[in-house]
C-alpha cells in the first residue's frame, strides 16, 4: 500500500497506518582535502532528510566515482571508513554500493529508514504564530569556496566541518519529542530557498531577522571579499523575488541567507509555548539552535527580512 504526500524532505513508501519507508540519496564531489572526513560530511548530508522527516535510519548503500587510474586506492578506502563511522553513528549498517570510474572523486548514499506516518515531520505544518528555529549555522558554501581557493586552509574552517560531519540525530530526536509543526534540512537551496519552500507547503510566508542568522567563523569575511559560490548566485536570482525589499539589507547577510549549505542543519517550526523547552533540550544534548524567525500571514511562500 502506498500513498503520495506532498512536499517531503525524502520518499515514502507507506507499508501500513504504522509504518513507511523513508528514502533519500544525495552524493557530491569533495568538499574538504582529508578523504575521511569528506566521507563522514557525505554520509551525514545524506542522512539529513531523513532526520529532516523524523525517521530513524536503518542501512545505507555507498555511491562511489572514483579515478582509479589517478588516485591511489587508500584515498578510497578512507572515503569509505569516514561514510561508515556516521552511518554506525546513525545507528544504521551499510548494506553495499556501487562504484564506477570517474575522472573526479563523488561520494555519497542512499538511505533507508522508517517512520510512523502519523508522526511523521513534513514541511506542510507550520502555523502562523510558529516560530522559527535553525539547529546549524550558515556558511558552508562560502568557506569550501575559500578552501577550493586555497583562501583559508582547514584548520581555518575546523568548526565548519565539525558542523557539517555532525549529523542531525540529536536535533531530529528533540523535535520529535518535543512535537513541532513542520521541519527541513538547509542544503544546496540554502536558507532562502528552503525556507521558502517550506512556506510555500504550508501556505504562510515567514519573517527571517536577518541579525539573527547564525554564521560559522570567517563565513561573512569571505562574501565581503567576493569569493561567493556560483549556488548563491542562483539561489538569489530563482528565490530572492519571494523575499519584500531584499535589497535594501546588508548584502553580506542576503549572500549568508543565499550560501548553499552542505549537511546544513534543520529549520523547525514550532509554536511559542515549545521554544524554551526546545532549546533547552538541545542544549542538554550537545546541540544548538538559533531563533531566527517567525511565520506570518502573508502570501504562499513570501519571505520578510527584518533587521
Amino acid at each position: 500500500m502506498s500513498q503520495e504526500i506532498p512536499f517531503a524532505d525524502a520518499a515514502i513508501y507507506r507499508l501500513s497506518e504504522s509504518l513507511a519507508l523513508v528514502q533519500s540519496v544525495d552524493f557530491f564531489t569533495p568538499v574538504v582535502d582529508d578523504p575521511y572526513r569528506y566521507g563522514q560530511i557525505a554520509a551525514a548530508n545524506s542522512l539529513s532528510d531523513l532526520y529532516a522527516m523524523g525517521a530513524r535510519p536503518l542501512t545505507a548503500m555507498n555511491i562511489v566515482c572514483f579515478p582509479v587510474n589517478c588516485l591511489d586506492q587508500s584515498i578510497l578506502v578512507e572515503i569509505l571508513c569516514g561514510g561508515a563511522e556516521r552511518v554506525h553513528a546513525a545507528g544504521a549498517v551499510v548494506a553495499g554500493g556501487h562504484s564506477i570510474e570517474d575522472d573526479e572523486p563523488k561520494y555519497g548514499l542512499s538511505v533507508t529508514g522508517t517512520v510512523d506516518p502519523r508522526q511523521m515531520i513534513t514541511t506542510c505544518g507550520a502555523r502562523v504564530g510558529d516560530q522559527l528555529l535553525l539547529t546549524k549555522p550558515l556558511g558552508t558554501g562560502l568557506l569550501t569556496t575559500a578552501l577550493k581557493g586555497e583562501v583559508l586552509t582547514e584548520a581555518d574552517v575546523i568548526a565548519a566541518i565539525d558542523g557539517m560531519i555532525a549529523l542531525n540525530k540529536e536535533a531530529s530526536e528533540v523535535m520529535m519529542e518535543i512535537g513541532v509543526s513542520a521541519s527541513t534540512d538547509i542544503t544546496g537551496f540554502g536558507l532562502v530557498g528552503h525556507a521558502a519552500e517550506m512556506a510555500e507547503a504550508s501556505r504562510v510566508g515567514f519573517r527571517l531577522f536577518a541579525s539573527r542568522l547564525p554564521a560559522y567563523p570567517h563565513a561573512l569575511d569571505m562574501a565581503e571579499i567576493g569569493l561567493v559560490p556560483v549556488g548563491s548566485h542562483r539561489n538569489q536570482k530563482f528565490y530572492l523575488s519571494r523575499c519584500h525589499k531584499p535589497h535594501s539589507f546588508d548584502p553580506l547577510m542576503i549572500d549568508l541567507l543565499c550560501d548553499p549549505q552542505t549537511s546544513g542543519g534543520l529549520l523547525l517550526a514550532l509554536s511559542p509555548d515549545k521554544l524554551e523547552k526546545c532549546l533547552e533540550h538541545l542544549q542538554q544534548r550537545g546541540g544548538n539552535a538559533w531563533h531566527i524567525g517567525e511565520v506570518i500571514d502573508q502570501r504562499s511562500g513570501s519571505l520578510e527580512l527584518e533587521a
